[in-house]
């Protein structure tokens, strides 16, 4: 009889993990009959084939009671944990936050985000930053690196949060956090497995070149689980721009769901939605500082003084990037986006002042009809900017026309956004790595 019993168990237990494993993609209907409903072509298509794009949606409604309290309701499309998605630059926000978690841990007088850092190089491939000639003072800061992340996605600033923070403690915190399927292993450069566990000794500085503290160079000991293997492609060009005609492996490259990417967002702008172990340990400082850049624009902004011709308003602003260029005017979006291999993401809340209306939408798709990775070939400006564009006016559309019980008091993302200097005569940035 025990035998029987514990057959049993196991029977189910097994049943349990295979269902985990192969859980159907969520859908549904309200979104779905939401995104059929519109008249583009490219909506029809995309949506009628979401495993060649590799497509997943959240639509997400937020409803005020009357005291402003925000409740949040998910819609799905093709929703599935499983479906891999390159996260590309995405995962440059929850860096950010990490970024300022670590520096309220570290607890010594003169040490903050504006704090001048000192970058050496302690491991293979590894480089220094003792100098940042975007920046007022031409020295790198935290402050000044997540400035870069949100404004135009810059790669070089996620690459030193990720040298500050550490890759063990990075993935520590976010499992911690509750986003026990996020993995980031990965600068944005040249680098093996190795040297992305070891980061740089980092110091800190005052104003007049003094040491404040120093953060020794870290290894991560920690094993990752890369049971699942994720290829994708029918072929693509190596480091050597040689052609491998085999799919590229993503198996233990950056992974961060759909999902928990728009839980991050959420987190931040509504910390009191979420579980307190799910929050970030940010000042009120902090809140404000997220809050300004996730949503400034380059032209707004005089360090950097990006180029605003190619650094323009709507530049990471995808669900409202259309051949304008220019944002509505009401309108601020507080998000990030990524774009790597084909792969198109956007994580977005949306404050419309004018209308008093807010909502939150992410999406990722997969656009690269020849199959071939690293050629750069995708299909961005055919079909995946114009669809992300679309998909943000059908949302946004349904949001103008929804019924809510009571109309949201937004004044805590109103702004005193920066303005740009017109007598500034320094050249702009016009070719930073994103």
């Amino acid at each position: 009889m025990l035998f029987k019993k514990s057959v049993l168990i196991i029977f189910l237990f097994s049943c349990v993990v295979y269902n985990a494993a192969y859980s159907q993609p969520k859908t549904d209907s309200l979104l779905l009959s939401i995104l059929q409903g519109d008249t583009s072509v490219l909506i029809k298509n995309i949506i009628a084939d979401p495993n060649t794009y590799r497509l997943q949606i959240i639509y997400t409604q937020i409803d005020r009671d009357k005291s402003n309290n925000p409740s949040f309701k998910n819609y799905y499309f093709n929703k599935d944990a499983n479906l891999y998605f390159n996260p590309a630059s995405t995962v440059k926000l929850p860096l950010s936050l990490l970024a300022l978690e670590k520096l309220n841990s570290i607890k010594v007088k003169g040490v903050n985000k504006y704090t001048t850092l000192q970058i050496d190089s302690s491991y293979s491939k590894q480089t220094t930053a003792y100098n940042d000639f975007t920046s007022a003072n031409k020295l790198p800061s935290i402050a000044h690196y997540i400035k870069k992340v949100f404004l135009i996605s810059d790669n070089d600033a996620y690459n030193r949060l990720y040298e500050f923070i550490g890759q063990q403690t990075i993935n520590k915190q976010l499992h911690n956090k509750g986003y026990t399927n996020t993995r980031i292993t990965r600068r944005f450069t040249g680098m093996n497995e190795d040297e992305n566990r070891h980061t740089n000794t980092i110091r800190f500085i005052d104003e007049k070149g003094r040491l404040l503290y120093t953060q020794p160079p870290a290894y991560n000991t920690d094993s990752f689980d890369y049971n699942n293997i994720v290829k994708i492609g029918k072929a693509h060009y190596n480091r050597n721009d040689s052609l491998i005609n085999e799919p590229i492996d993503f198996t233990k490259a950056n992974n961060l769901p759909l999902e928990d990417l728009q839980q991050i967002l959420q987190s931040v702008l509504f910390p009191g939605s979420v579980p307190e172990e799910q929050r970030f340990d940010l000042s009120k400082d902090d809140y404000r500082f997220l809050y300004q850049f996730l949503s400034q624009y380059p032209s707004e902004t005089n360090y950097p003084k990006y180029d605003t011709g190619q650094y323009y308003d709507s530049y990471v602003k995808f669900f409202f990037r259309n051949e304008t260029h220019a944002m509505p005017p009401h309108v601020r979006v507080f998000n990030k986006v990524g774009w790597a291999y084909g792969f198109l993401t956007d994580v977005s809340y949306v404050a419309d002042f004018g209308n008093n209306i807010e909502y939150m939408l992410t999406a990722t798709i997969y656009v690269n009809s020849d199959g071939v990775l690293n050629d750069d070939k995708y299909d961005y400006d055919s079909v995946g900017s114009p669809f992300m564009y679309r998909l943000g006016q059908v949302i946004y559309n349904y949001e103008l026309q929804r019924p809510r019980p009571y109309k949201p008091d937004l004044n805590k993302f109103k702004i005193d956004y920066e303005q740009r200097d017109p007598n500034d005569a320094r050249p702009s940035v016009k070719d930073a790595d994103n």
